[in-house]
């Protein structure tokens, strides 16, 4: 019998994403709290820009963005948001949403399962995305509830589980 095997990605999907920051610049636009403080988001280029007037201000409506992030199902990990930089009279923070998983994250994926993982199942990278294989299902199966359980600094998802 041929191994089974599952991907682990770290893939964002982009329409929810422009959900999410449409449903949080009409919530802005009409909330009370917001009115001329010239609070703002929207894309530049592939970057999130975020404005107001003033700092607390755009950190609620960061705080807005990742609520509707929440709601549509995308984790906070795949979000990078800056720092309020003062720009003139206005704050701004840009966010960019991150995707793929960098090869000392995929590295340190791989010692976990190799450390803690099942005997006989077997990670290697490939590209962006970690191939996990093993003779059974019962292993990889016991991968993912241990990587769900692992507390990581990026965002996962499991995919192609043959």
């Amino acid at each position: 019998m041929a191994d089974s095997s599952f991907d682990i990605v770290s893939k964002v999907e982009r329409q929810e994403v422009d959900n999410a920051l449409n449903q949080a610049a009409k919530e802005i636009s009409q909330r009370y709290d917001f009115k001329g403080v010239g609070a703002s988001i929207a894309w530049s280029g592939d970057k999130i820009e975020m404005r107001a007037n003033a700092e607390e201000r755009v950190k609620a409506v960061l705080d807005i963005f990742e609520t509707k992030l929440v709601k549509r199902g995308i984790s906070l990990k795949s979000l990078d948001a800056g720092e309020p930089q003062a720009s003139g009279k206005e704050y701004k923070i840009f966010a960019s949403v991150e995707e793929g998983i960098s090869q000392e994250n995929a590295k340190k994926v791989a010692k976990i399962i190799r450390d803690e993982g099942p005997k006989g199942v077997k990670a290697q990278v490939q590209g962006d995305e970690l191939r996990v294989s093993s003779k059974s299902r019962d292993d990889l199966q016991a991968v993912q509830a241990l990587l769900k359980g692992k507390d990581l600094d990026f965002a996962i998802q499991f995919v192609n589980y043959r």
